[in-house]
């Protein structure tokens, strides 16, 4: 539901229609204080014609007279708005709607979903436009307007959201972007033509409904969406002669303005065509070449022809009269161009056109475009360099390209330039070429539409193209379709297998265990193929990613399923061959049995993989190396080992499918072990620099990094923050098993907890556990994220009842330690001084090293030592340690100790 925008003379007036490009060129005239004849003079048209637009926008702007205009222009006082994103500007001006308008206003100020009924060509687009333009300013512009004439059942939401202009992020639905993105802020969001996808429309409002709503629905379709709460209003034919005589007359005029007839014979010309607005259009269009009697004549004709259609209502007959009369009064070669545009699902240029014509070079296609502008059977799109056929102009002309016979043959020329056109827009990648990107991707996915699967070059080569397109602009689910799609049509299996492994890359960014079973897809493509090497680097990275990748996982990969597919990838593999040595180098670290991790073992991989000089297969050796140090504690190692990658950033291209996990790895790791050697403020910059990147700056990776180092510095507001988009993220994304947000969801709820909001803590305890799934319930119970926060509540709140137990089961594990252990460890002998446990100190003891590792256990060791001894010099260092980490909250903690000491 929305409110009506504000208006009145204190900002100025406001149109109450929109304003074409020659009346604001009058207007500005106007303020010049120029007559009629001079602004007819000055933009070369007639007097009669500016007189015509002055009376116009008298009506619009509600002034009083001709000099009022003149005086409001010139003061500049005439309010314009930026309009609402993706809203057509008309070029023409509406007719007898006003009615319709303001009941639809009326309802959108009280109802959710409002829906314009009404048969094709009837004028429901040009209707909600208006709409639109009178709402859409009180809402700052807000929302956007999305026209799903050329959209394809599969496609709304990503119509939406370049409607909206947001893009995929990674690990986050489309639907969750934009429902973050539209927020709890009113806001107007315009459906246009929805009859062809009811279905998937209803959903998609019903959900960003009941994710946002403060968002209002305007629909225009033939059919109603039948969603709760949804009202209709009917759009009918122009039933006042009036309007539909003034409607003719207008668009007549703008095609010559020396257009004259009388208004009976206009009336029954507009009666013929029922008042359907389009049919009007179509009829005045071409009433200046044939005159008022001969247009009557003209449609008597073609209404016979087409008399007695069984299966269409009235108004259909008579739009199809309307456009098969205008379709006959065509030249041969009008006809043929008319029909095989038909083929585009939108907008397309010369170049387009000229590639499905095949009547002669763009000189010809040009001229016979222009003819077909001036018979109104298509579109120039204002402000580009673009045409496109109307709904039920489309449909039509289709119906005569199958009648013709061509249809197979247009259809493989279509294809043929999708694939050029995509090839054209890959090869600019790195420059300017999203925008033409978006203008033409509904014809490139059109060019795969219906295709049987089966070898097919060019829709192969299409399907590749587009999977790199759709992944440099960030659609990160269309980029796998794609390059699936890819792999259906692939001429062999070798080829298939090199799209499966791009698809898993694509995949790797926002859903490892979909990765995980492409590229086992991809090696049973290689085998087919004989591909030895091929098949044994997909299995090695199988093994990779179903190993570094454990915590993504739904179900996670058992250990000997995944030594199995690295046997197999070493007995395929060359021992001379060094990408792939190293390949399986690394796979054999991650297999090993985590208790008995060999370092050794994991520095050949690294050695091995840097001989190759490849960043992505560098950087997964180094990430194997860094997490076999930190499996041995040896934090600060593996921090300087994983700083040592940050140069790739530079060198890796954000546009390439298999750079984008490395490039979200290396930003991630650097920062989470930043914070585990206790350098919080690094972690926070490598965090904040990070969501620039286009590969990772969306919440659930910035939250992984960002939230700890907050939390454990004290900037507790700011964290929670981070937290609760996290936390939307995740719900939108379907709820995923997320063992890797334990971390931040445990930090957010010490946050909450360390400020005394006590609903906050148990709140973020209890998500953590929601983050673990049922499956890892018990993974939780012994993680050392919970052990942490638990721990440092029990030091903050006094309640040592549980002391004991937090404690020994801190310490009581099998594994020497993980990542985030060592604060738990940390915080824990501190638990263990604070409750008195009887072997307070050998904790201490056990947690003596983990000083050398981070800066943050240090303070936390030596407050506790202080504690334990009563030592309140030890006090005042630990009060120093926190100062050199930047943790005000600690630092103050311990002032306080050091006070009641």
């Amino acid at each position: 539901m929305v409110a009506d925008p504000p208006g009145g003379l204190d900002h100025g007036p406001v149109a109450t229609e929109s304003v074409t490009e020659r009346e604001a060129e009058v207007l500005a005239l106007l303020a010049d204080r120029l007559s009629n004849v001079q602004i007819a003079r000055e933009l070369h048209i007639s007097v009669r014609t500016v007189e015509h637009h002055v009376s116009a926008l008298l009506r619009k702007y509600g002034a009083a007279d001709r000099r009022a205009l003149a005086e409001f222009a010139s003061r500049g006082s005439l309010e314009v708005s930026q309009r609402l994103p993706g809203l057509p500007r008309p070029h023409t001006s509406l007719i007898g709607r006003a009615a319709e308008r303001d009941l639809v206003r009326a309802k959108l100020a009280k109802e959710p979903i409002v829906t314009l009924l009404g048969p094709g060509g009837v004028g429901k687009t040009r209707l909600a436009i208006a709409v639109a333009e009178t709402v859409a300013p009180g809402l700052a512009n807000r929302g956007g307007f999305i026209d799903l004439v050329s959209v394809r059942d599969g496609f709304v939401e990503s119509a939406v959201g370049a409607g909206l202009r947001v893009s995929q992020a990674p690990q986050q639905p489309l639907l969750a972007t934009i429902t973050e993105h539209l927020g709890d802020h009113p806001a107007l969001l315009v459906f246009d033509n929805c009859e062809h996808l009811l279905e998937p429309v209803a959903v998609l409002v019903a959900r960003i409904l009941a994710a946002c709503p403060a968002v209002a629905v305007l629909v225009t379709s033939r059919e109603r969406l039948r969603l709760p709460g949804e009202h209709t209003v009917r759009v009918d034919p122009l039933l006042h002669r009036d309007d539909a005589v003034a409607l003719f007359r207008d668009r007549a005029t703008a095609v010559d303005p020396r257009f004259e007839a009388d208004t009976d014979t206009v009336a029954r010309i507009c009666d013929r065509v029922d008042g359907m607005p389009l049919a009007i259009e179509l009829a005045a269009a071409r009433a200046p070449a044939l005159g008022a009697q001969g247009l009557m004549t003209a449609l008597n004709d073609v209404m016979r022809v087409l008399a007695g259609g069984r299966n269409l209502d009235h108004r259909h007959r008579s739009l199809r009269a309307m456009i098969d009369w205008s379709y006959q009064l065509m030249e041969e070669p009008e006809r043929v161009l008319f029909r095989r545009l038909a083929i585009f699902a939108g907008a397309f240029d010369l170049r387009a056109g000229v590639a499905i014509a095949d009547l002669g070079d763009a000189t010809v296609v040009a001229d016979l475009l222009g003819r077909l502008v001036d018979k109104s059977l298509v579109v120039n799109v204002i402000g580009t360099n673009r045409w496109r056929l109307l709904d039920t102009v489309r449909a039509y002309a289709s119906e005569q390209l199958t009648a013709s016979g061509d249809r197979e043959s247009i259809k493989q020329l279509h294809l043929r330039w999708a694939q050029q056109a995509a090839a054209a827009l890959e090869s600019r990648l790195g420059t300017r070429w999203q925008d033409e990107f978006d203008a033409i991707v509904d014809d490139l996915l059109a060019g795969l539409h219906d295709l049987p699967p089966g070898p097919e070059p060019t829709a192969h080569r299409l399907g590749r193209s587009l999977g790199r397109l759709s992944y440099a602009r960030h659609l990160w689910q269309q980029s796998v379709d794609r390059y699936r799609e890819a792999a259906r049509h692939a001429p062999t299996p070798a080829d298939a297998a090199a799209d499966l492994a791009a698809a898993s890359d694509c995949a790797a960014v926002y859903r490892a265990d979909l990765a995980f079973e492409l590229i086992l897809e991809a090696a049973e493509e290689a085998g087919r193929a004989g591909a030895n090497r091929t098949k044994a680097v997909a299995l090695a990275r199988a093994v990779e990613l179903g190993s570094r990748f454990r915590a993504n996982f739904k179900a996670v990969v058992p250990r000997d399923r995944l030594r199995e597919l690295h046997c197999e990838a070493v007995a395929l593999g060359d021992p001379d061959d060094p990408a792939l040595t190293a390949a399986n180098s690394i796979g054999a670290s991650w297999t090993t049995d985590p208790a008995r991790l060999d370092i050794e073992l994991a520095e050949s991989a690294l050695a091995a993989a840097k001989s190759t000089g490849d960043p992505v297969l560098t950087w997964s050796a180094i990430d194997t190396v860094a997490s076999v140090y930190d499996e041995h504690g040896h934090l600060r190692r593996a921090y300087e080992l994983v700083r040592t990658a940050l140069p790739f950033l530079d060198e890796l291209d954000r546009d390439d499918p298999r750079a984008g996990r490395t490039i979200r790895s290396i930003h991630q790791l650097n920062a989470t072990f930043a914070t585990t050697t206790g350098q919080f403020l690094e972690a926070i910059e490598l965090a904040r620099s990070a969501i620039h990147d286009p590969v990772v700056g969306e919440p659930l990776s910035l939250a992984r990094m960002v939230i700890p180092p907050l939390v454990l510095t004290g900037e507790f507001d700011e964290a929670l923050l981070h937290g609760d988009a996290m936390w939307r993220a995740w719900e939108s994304a379907g709820r995923p098993t997320a063992g890797w947000l334990w971390f931040p969801a445990a930090t957010a709820a010490l946050a909450s907890g360390l400020t005394d909001d006590l609903d906050g803590y148990r709140r973020w305890r209890n998500r953590m556990a929601d983050l673990a799934g049922p499956q890892n319930a018990y993974r939780l119970r012994t993680a050392s994220s919970a052990h942490f926060v638990d721990a440092r509540m029990a030091i903050h709140t006094g309640d040592t009842d549980n002391a004991a137990d937090i404690v020994r089961s801190t310490f009581n594990r099998s594994v020497p330690g993980t990542r985030f252990q060592i604060f738990a460890e940390a915080s824990a002998a501190e638990l263990a001084v604070v409750a008195r446990l009887p072997d307070a100190a050998k904790y201490l003891a056990a947690a003596e090293n983990l000083a050398d590792e981070n800066a943050w256990c240090a303070a936390t060791l030596t407050r506790a030592l202080g504690r334990y001894h009563g030592d309140a010099g030890a006090l005042r260092e630990s009060v120093a340690g926190w100062e050199r980490v930047g943790a005000r909250f600690e630092r103050d903690y311990t002032r306080l100790l050091l006070h009641d000491a």
